[in-house]
């Protein structure tokens, strides 16, 4: 540890004890202390398989009505019974019951067309935008305008599934397009299509639409903010991050404790030690006093550079401040320990975590699924259930991952068993990446099987996959013809 990092070190933690709490403000939809902390990375494309399993937009949905079993076979097979009643709240449970069906889901909006309110409206128009089938969202859309009912939610999910489906300019062109239903494009529609646009990836274009549009919509520090957010912990690029935040001292916006906040967790992310407590220290001076947030983005770049003796004293300081460790401060330990291998201290944390009567969240769990053998695996999955956590699909993305990239292909076969210990049914991304992974481990014959497994369960076939397979053809040939010559 250098000297200058070491004063940086030693008056940051001095200073915990000498300002009261202020709890940092949140913005928009995005949090960045769950974005941060959720540093255990799944496949890239499980999202788009084993997707959605929260209802979007705060909808309160009732998935234990007992009429909701009858209904959702009846609209799996195309029936409609004059009979059956279904109210409001039965179709909204439908709907999202059936959220990566988007036909029999439909089925559910059209079921009662004439008692269909803007929560049934805005919950269908999300499913479907989710399947990219703008074109039946935007046939609600106009039949909710001439209904006289309200459109504002309506279009900011337009907006949202179009930034989903990776499409920033139909988004764009959505949030211009609000007026034709005599809705004002106003600061808030604003700040939702920039999060929007961050949210998943497009930072650059909402950057852009930002300062193109500075003359209607003034530069202001949450818009700043959003697009900060989107660089630090979105796209987690450091370099675009101190661009924004140099432009920010550009336009004359002050940072505020929020930017501190994306900006701390940015370079904790990198592992940079010493501008994360050089910016500490700066909010400090310019009185903002650092939230919970700020204190764990510390927590975890303390220990990520093997500073954990520092780390534990950062927690110390807060308890002696009144502020309460939570589960995200001991989760900024347990991540890095575990992906260093250190095992044996990360155990310890979970215990002291458990022990202050913090409950371990699923990332706890995922974060030891990384590390651990298959002896540990079936540990943590059983603690896992027995804490009521799960495990869940993405457990097992995570799990069968590692064993194949570990060249450990009878290992992952164990686990896929387990699933069905656990009562979970694979979904496609778990057959992709087996079939891959077995593939890559020259598993040809398991591998082909599970494929026809696949396809049969009603997956797409995947052209990569065929590749693959053709390759191994081929290099099955080459290697006969070789043999065929030496003979």
């Amino acid at each position: 540890m250098t000297p200058q990092l070491h004063l940086y070190l030693s008056r940051g933690l001095h200073a915990i004890t000498k300002r009261p709490h202020l709890v940092v403000p949140a913005f928009a939809d995005v949090s960045s202390s769950q974005t941060f902390y959720q540093t255990v990375s799944l496949p890239s494309n499980s999202h788009s398989q084993c997707q959605n399993q929260h209802a979007p937009f705060n909808f309160n949905l009732d998935l234990d009505d007992p009429a909701l079993p009858q209904f959702l076979e009846l609209l799996k097979k195309g029936l409609h019974l004059s009979g059956f009643q279904a109210n409001r709240d039965l179709v909204c449970s439908a709907i999202w019951a059936l959220r990566e069906e988007w036909k029999p889901a439909l089925r559910a909006f059209e079921w009662n067309p004439h008692d269909n309110d803007e929560k049934v409206c805005n919950l269908m128009i999300w499913v479907l935008g989710t399947h990219g089938k703008f074109s039946t969202a935007w046939c609600i859309v106009r039949d909710m305008h001439s209904s006289s009912l309200s459109t504002r939610q309506a279009m900011l999910i337009m907006i949202d599934r179009y930034a989903y489906a990776n499409n920033s300019a139909k988004a764009i062109q959505t949030f211009n397009f609000m007026d034709k239903f005599r809705l004002t494009p106003d600061q808030e529609a604003f700040h939702a299509l920039l999060t929007a646009l961050c949210k998943y990836g497009n930072v650059e274009e909402a950057e852009e639409f930002m300062l193109v549009n500075k003359k209607l919509f003034p530069l202001e520090i949450e818009s700043f903010n959003i697009i900060l957010n989107g660089w630090c912990n979105i796209t987690h690029d450091v370099y675009e991050a101190k661009r924004v935040w140099r432009e920010m001292s550009k336009y004359c916006i002050t940072p505020d404790a929020t930017s501190y906040s994306h900006m701390i967790s940015c370079f904790s992310k990198e592992g940079n030690l010493f501008d994360s407590l050089r910016l500490y220290d700066q909010m400090k001076k310019r009185g903002w006093t650092p939230g919970i947030e700020i204190y764990n983005s510390l927590v975890y770049v303390l220990t990520r550079e093997h500073c954990l003796k520092e780390a534990l004293k950062t927690i110390d300081k807060l308890k002696e401040q009144g502020l309460q460790p939570d589960s995200a401060t001991f989760n900024s330990m347990i991540f890095p320990l575990c992906e260093a291998g250190k095992l044996a201290e990360a155990r310890i944390m979970l215990n002291t975590m458990i022990e202050e009567n913090i409950s371990p969240t699923i990332e706890t769990y995922h974060a030891f699924f990384k590390g651990t053998d298959y002896q540990g695996t079936l540990e943590f999955l059983s603690r896992m259930k027995g804490s009521g956590l799960g495990p869940n699909k993405d457990s097992f993305l995570i799990i069968l991952s590692k064993f194949l990239k570990l060249k450990q292909p009878v290992n992952a076969l164990k686990i896929w068993m387990e699933m069905k210990a656990y009562d979970l049914v694979p979904c496609c991304t778990h057959y992709r990446i087996m079939v891959e992974g077995l593939v890559t481990c020259r598993w040809f014959i398991k591998a082909r099987d599970l494929y026809e497994e696949m396809i049969s369960n009603g997956c797409a076939e995947d052209p990569k996959l065929n590749k693959l397979f053709q390759k191994e053809v081929l290099d099955s040939g080459e290697k006969g013809k070789q043999n065929v010559t030496k003979g």
